[in-house]
């Protein structure tokens, strides 16, 4: 997972005014009134994934499109869905120019996830929900894992959802602070 964000040019994610910042280790704000998240949250949500490299996984909230860089270089397939064109169509140009062919970016309500292409191996949502929207646990294979940050206030939890023998597990990780995930099973506009 190291290899991978050092392999990752951060920078070019990131509005060219913000550049000299790409690497600090902090939220920076992107188009649009979203943020790419600091380095280290995109660590931890992705090794709280434990990813072999065989998986699919389903991104909620694309943004600039970093986290989906990360994780082409983890696994097998990539899903990520943003609910703003722009974004999904700027971080899709970057996504590209990287070489990421095995991320396929959409548009739409992420909250619902992606049913059409489920189930999942594992699913990443980047942007704040309430609760767990019950969609997203519907499409996660048996065994797999969901991290998402919940909460009505900031700061949220940061939360690992799993499919098990015994059914859905959900286990807290930290708190954090994300921007909210807007959507029909989420917060409205």
């Amino acid at each position: 997972m190291l290899a991978a964000i050092a392999e990752v040019p951060r920078w070019r994610f990131v509005p060219a005014e913000s550049r000299a910042e790409a690497w600090a280790d902090r939220a920076l704000p992107i188009a649009a009134g979203q943020t790419i998240s600091q380095p280290y949250m995109v660590a931890l949500m992705t090794q709280e994934l434990v990813l072999v490299g065989t998986e699919t996984v389903l991104e909620i909230g694309t943004g600039s499109g970093y986290q989906a860089a990360i994780l082409s270089r983890l696994c097998r397939r990539v899903v990520t869905i943003e609910r703003i064109p722009e974004l999904s169509l700027g971080a899709k140009q970057v996504l590209e120019s990287l070489g990421c062919t095995n991320v396929e970016c959409l548009i739409g309500d992420g909250s619902l996830g992606c049913a059409e292409q489920a189930p999942f191996d594992r699913i990443i949502v980047t942007a704040g929900a309430p609760k767990v929207p019950p969609q997203l646990c519907e499409q996660l294979e048996f065994g797999g894992r969901l991290v998402i940050p919940t909460g009505t206030h900031q700061p949220q939890m940061l939360q690992v959802v799993m499919h098990t023998a015994q059914g859905i597990v959900t286990t807290d990780v930290c708190p954090c602070s994300f921007v909210p995930l807007i959507g029909a099973a989420a917060w409205s506009e």
